[in-house]
Order: structure tokens, then C-alpha cells, then sequence
């Protein structure tokens, strides 16, 4: 008996119960790892930053080695409200700053999608060098190489103080990574989503059929933009400082490698590729503090070799195989 395909779920609205998961091993490391909460509030922002990306890399097929622009936008513009403005409640201050790399990232876009291929991968690159060389000469608001200090977040929903421990920031990153996936997923999964699709695989033919493709790539931009301030804003108030490197070229190539890590396409590439890279990261630097890129090098060549889809993709393509090998 022929066994049904398999059915992507971020498509047909359905939750499976592999979806629940993530959230489950986030929910029990608050518990497990009590040590260890500031390292993973810093892996659920870039979960956040990774999924960001995602949405315009593995949707809408926008290479981008820039995105860490709009991080640093987020990043920045809620610590200025706090270290500058005296603006320290967390919730307004993350929309603000969420709408801010919103706007930046519309205006950025509105320019740089006009190109494809190459000029529009240095384009993304050039908009990061820019505003990172802004960042480093603007240092009364910035702080320059020193950093943006001063940041000072008021008790989060005026109960629950930023502790020393990180449960607070941690629980604080979970709770706004499920609001924003929940909203990633809805868009994903919409009629917008499947014409993301679309361009994707096949730009010209969307052209032929009347699809807006500019202006829905220039949308599906703006939203990835948010997400990504959102994500950042997440890091300058959870760490109290905003350090230089927010803007910097690396920070969006390991985003990128966490991205390709995981798996492009699915959003929960991100759950998958942003914690193996940072743990790994933290692991291989205890071990080694000089060498310990060439095991994240070598990671990212074998997956690429064995599991061009990322490991999520590798996961699903064996669950497909076993399902139709089943009797």
C-alpha cells in the first residue's frame, strides 16, 4: 500500500507533536541547568536572529550577509532609550526598537532588492559596514569601542528583577521567541508564505502570473527586519551593554552558519542549528581557545557534504524514508 508524502505542517496550519519539542527542552533546561541560564537566554536570542533570517533566506531565497545590520539596529536602539533617553521598562522599549530596525530595514530594502545575485549580497554586506563605521564614530551615543554602558532595565512587568542568575532574562527570551515564532509561523503558513515560495523557486514565473514579487520581497524584509531588532534588542537588555560587534561581519556569518547548520525553510532549523553552534562553540573554546573555529569548520563542511539540508532536513528526509518503509 503506497504511504502518504510527506506534508510540511508549517503549511497546512496542522501541529504536530515533534513541534512541541523544542519548547519542552527549552522548559526543562530552565530547570536541568540552573547554572547555565545566561548562556541560554543568549541561545534563544540568537534562535530569535537565525529564524529572522530564515524568513527571507530559506523563503524568500534574499541572501543576506548584513542581517546582523538590523540586529544591531535593535540592539542599539534599546540601549540609547535606556543609557540616553532614561527609557528602561523592557516590554515598550522591545517594540521600539523592534520598529525602528522595521523602518531601516524597509528603507535598506526598498534599495538593495532592486539587485540580485552578487551586487545584492555585497549590497547587504556594504549596509552592515556602514552602519558599524556610524556605530564606532557616533560614541556619545554609542560608546565606540568601549561599548554602549549605563543600560538599565526596570523589573519586567514591574515584578520579576533582571537577577545575576538569568531566570529572569531567560524566561523573558523564551516567552517573546514563542510569541514571535507563533506569528512567524502564521505568515509562513498564509497565502503571503506560499508566494515567498514562489519567488523563491521560480521568480519569473510569479512575475508571469501577477504576483507583486518586489513588494512582497521588500514585505517579507521589513518583517525579518523587526524580528531581527526584536532579537536584538532582546541581547542589549537581557546583558545590560551593547558592545560593537552587534554590527560586525561575523556576527551575521554566524548566523548564517547556525542557519545552514539547522536547515533553511522550516523556522525550526533555527531550534536546532543556533544551540549545537553555541554549545559547541563554548565547548571547543574551553578546549581550545585558539583552534577552536576549525571544529565549527569542520562541522559546517560535513553537513554540507552529507546533510545539504541541515540536519533538520537530514531528520525528516529519514523520517519519510521510515514511514514509507513501514508496513
Amino acid at each position: 500500500m503506497e504511504q502518504p508524502a510527506y506534508r510540511n505542517p508549517l503549511r497546512t496550519g496542522a501541529v504536530r507533536p515533534t513541534e512541541l519539542l523544542p519548547w519542552l527542552a527549552a522548559a526543562l533546561g530552565f530547570f536541568l541547568f540552573p547554572d547555565y541560564l545566561q548562556l541560554g537566554s543568549q541561545i534563544l536570542i540568537m534562535v530569535l536572529f537565525a529564524m529572522s533570517l530564515d524568513l527571507i533566506l530559506g523563503y524568500a531565497g534574499i541572501v543576506s550577509l548584513g542581517h546582523a545590520a538590523l540586529f544591531g539596529t535593535g540592539a542599539y536602539t534599546a540601549g540609547i532609550l535606556s543609557a540616553h533617553l532614561g527609557w528602561s521598562e523592557p516590554l515598550s522599549g522591545l517594540v521600539i526598537a523592534g520598529l525602528v530596525a522595521g523602518v531601516v530595514g524597509f528603507v535598506c530594502g526598498a534599495v538593495i532588492l532592486y539587485t540580485r545575485g552578487l551586487t545584492l549580497l555585497m549590497l547587504t554586506l556594504a549596509v552592515t559596514i556602514l552602519l558599524q563605521e556610524l556605530a564606532n564614530e557616533q560614541e556619545h551615543w554609542t560608546g565606540g569601542d568601549d561599548g554602549l554602558q549605563g543600560v538599565v532595565m526596570e523589573p519586567l512587568l514591574g515584578l520579576f528583577e533582571f537577577d545575576l542568575y538569568g531566570q529572569t532574562a531567560y524566561l523573558y527570551a523564551l516567552a517573546v521567541l514563542f510569541v514571535v515564532f507563533v506569528a512567524a509561523r502564521t505568515i509562513v503558513g498564509s497565502s503571503f508564505g506560499q508566494s515567498l515560495r514562489g519567488i523563491r523557486e521560480n521568480e519569473r514565473r510569479m512575475h508571469a502570473i501577477g504576483c507583486p514579487v518586489y513588494r512582497q520581497m521588500l514585505r517579507a524584509y521589513t518583517i525579518a527586519a523587526v524580528m531581527a531588532g526584536i532579537a536584538g534588542a532582546l541581547l542589549a537588555q537581557t546583558t545590560e551593554f551593547v558592545a560593537l560587534d552587534v554590527l560586525s561581519f561575523e556576527r551575521s556569518g554566524d548566523v548564517m552558519i547556525m542557519l545552514i547548520l539547522g536547515g533553511t525553510g522550516r523556522l525550526y532549523g533555527a531550534f536546532i542549528g543556533a544551540p549545537v553552534y553555541m554549545i559547541l562553540q563554548d565547548q571547543l573554546a574551553r578546549l581550545s581557545p585558539e583552534y577552536w573555529l576549525f571544529g565549527i569548520g569542520a562541522l559546517l563542511v560535513a553537513t554540507i557534504l552529507y546533510a545539504p539540508e541541515g540536519m533538520l532536513g537530514l531528520a525528516e528526509r529519514y523520517g519519510v524514508r521510515a514511514r514509507r518503509e513501514a508496513p
